[in-house]
């Protein structure tokens, strides 16, 4: 039986054409550039997987190129942070590259510019630069120092340079056409002067490129052949590839094959914010706890709330990669998750909002090891030994004096299974004054272990418990998360902020009690707490005290609310 093709998505189709009309595959060269001014996030997986997955698709080399030009925002932390989630996505690059490697070529590019009469310094304030643009449907004016000399240009180019001005006094321009339909065709800015010390170069410059010029330009310095990056980039395709042809024209015996820019859809999350300025804002406001914080939707966040690469990458894939806008569900990637999770995690058992059981006809002062599977279903998970004793705790919504016949868990006179244990039967409870339930009293079926081949161990009850040993248990720190905003677009209010969305609830911190095979856990190792959901030990846990994040819960109970 032949194994079914998977139909080519059109970024594929055309890298595909490209191979037909002649092009040679060992041309192919893709790149995945990001800003180093803040931590990726969820919608980057996308960008990332699509340049990634073309590079092992076709067996191609894939640059990481951090695209460093503004130092006022960009940090050594955010390059570190962004290798760190690249990695353990499960991704390597070719080549680590930065745009500040280029700086040299990208100004002696600019002089030749200048030369040509394609560039031309403008020393008119910001203001009135915006006024003279024009608008969508009124053309722009020239700027009264577009006609500067050759001469002229040069000497102010190189004072520049040599940090002769102040910020903001004179910028370098691209002298194309102000009446152009495409805006950003207007004379685009190429250099500005900024006095901030580069993460990488130091006090070398103080003139610093443009994204525009050098995005291009360094795309075309690597031979990438396919630069592929969002929607939001079409409109600046076309000046993409002015810069790109006349820089081509200074480079094609060093640099033949200059590149595409084609374009795909973003990928827009309900229930989350994806602006780094936002994202920023919840890290400075205190609304989180950091750019992990397990809430947000940095991959460092989803990481440390117990998200797998594959889940991501399944995620990934299940979206696909399409020309249109849309917002995907934040279900989807959850349920990518637990699917994920349902194959590779251990099943132990911990109990969240614990009320006491005695087993009143149980030994007092003794007790017993159990056998327990790590994973009922699914061999090689292997076993561990379970405590059980005379005390134990359960989920207090386990239990009901009264209920009718729907509730399948503990009620009075009523018998369940304890899970690798034995059956019970509550006989009784006890209250405070309050009318909270403190204790329960039941007795236990001795020939109902789990394993035994009785006839006791095989009458039919309908209700199955999690449980610990009350001696044994280990007290535990859980996290348990919600989501971050509780409006399905919170960004998408043009008269009300992102932040009054903000979900006062996202977090609850539960001191819960577990089987004290979790005691050896170590940080970032993933559990199902079988019943509850699947949790996973946070970077904050020691041997005294173990943090558990609550990671996704057994179904989506988020549709409910």
């Amino acid at each position: 039986m032949t194994e079914e093709k998977k139909p080519l998505n059109f970024l594929e189709q055309i890298i595909e054409e490209d191979l037909a009309n002649g092009m040679p595959k060992e041309n192919l060269r893709f790149r995945f550039p990001p800003e180093p001014n803040g931590y990726l996030h969820i919608g980057h997986t996308k960008a990332i997987g699509i340049s990634f997955g073309l590079g092992e698709k076709y067996n191609a080399p894939v640059n990481l190129r951090f695209d460093d030009t503004n130092p006022a925002k960009e940090e050594q932390e955010y390059v570190d942070a962004i290798k760190e989630d690249i990695a353990w996505l499960g991704y390597k690059w070719e080549n680590e590259l930065y745009s500040s490697d280029y700086f040299q070529q990208l100004y002696d590019w600019a002089v030749l510019m200048i030369k040509d009469g394609k560039a031309y310094v403008d020393s008119q304030t910001s203001e009135a630069m915006r006024e003279q643009k024009g608008t969508p449907t009124q053309v722009g004016t020239n700027s009264p120092f577009r006609d500067r000399s050759v001469e002229e240009n040069l000497e102010l180019f190189q004072a520049m340079k040599d940090g002769k001005f102040a910020e903001g006094e004179h910028v370098l321009r691209a002298k194309i056409d102000m009446a152009d339909d495409n805006m950003l065709m207007r004379d685009p800015l190429m250099y500005r002067v900024l006095y901030k010390e580069h993460h990488r170069t130091g006090k070398d410059w103080c003139i610093y490129p443009m994204y525009d010029w050098t995005h291009g330009e360094s795309d075309y310095l690597e031979q990438i052949s396919h630069s592929l990056c969002s929607l939001e980039f079409k409109p600046h395709r076309k000046l993409y590839n002015w810069f790109r042809d006349n820089v081509y024209e200074y480079s094609k015996n060093e640099f033949p094959s200059p590149p595409k820019q084609r374009e795909f859809s973003r990928l827009n999350l309900s229930y989350t914010v994806m602006s780094k300025r936002k994202l920023m804002k919840l890290v400075e406001e205190g609304i989180v706890s950091g750019w992990d914080d397990p809430r947000m939707p940095t991959i460092s966040g989803l990481r440390r709330r117990g998200y797998t690469p594959n889940s991501i990458k399944n995620f990934i894939e299940t979206v696909g990669v399409s020309k249109r806008e849309n917002v995907i569900d934040v279900a989807l990637l959850e349920f990518k998750l637990r699917e994920d999770l349902n194959a590779t995690a251990k099943r132990v058992m911990g109990v969240l909002d614990p009320v006491k059981v005695v087993i009143t006809n149980y030994p007092e002062g003794e007790g017993e090891m159990l056998t327990a599977n790590y994973n009922d279903y699914e061999d090689g998970f292997g076993t561990r030994e379970v405590p059980f004793s005379r005390e134990i705790y359960i989920e207090r919504e386990d239990f009901r004096e009264e209920a009718n016949k729907k509730f399948h868990r503990l009620k009075l006179g009523k018998e369940v299974r304890l899970k690798n244990a034995y059956f019970i039967t509550a006989t009784s409870c006890t209250k405070d004054a309050d009318g909270n339930i403190t204790e329960i009293q039941c007795t236990y079926d001795p020939l109902t272990k789990s394993g035994m081949d009785t006839e006791e161990s095989k009458r039919k009850v309908k209700g199955t418990l999690h449980w610990v040993s009350v001696k044994h248990a280990i007290k535990a720190e859980v996290r348990a998360y919600d989501r971050l905003f509780n409006d399905e677009a919170p960004d998408g209010h043009k008269d009300r902020d992102f932040m009054e969305f903000v979900n006062p609830n996202s977090l609850e911190t539960i001191t819960a009690f577990l089987e004290p095979s979790l005691q050896t856990a170590t940080v970032g190792e993933i559990f199902q707490f079988q019943r509850l959901g699947y949790f996973n030990v946070d970077k904050d846990s020691t041997k005294e005290n173990l943090v558990f994040n609550k990671t996704v819960g057994l179904r989506d109970s988020w549709s409910k609310k």
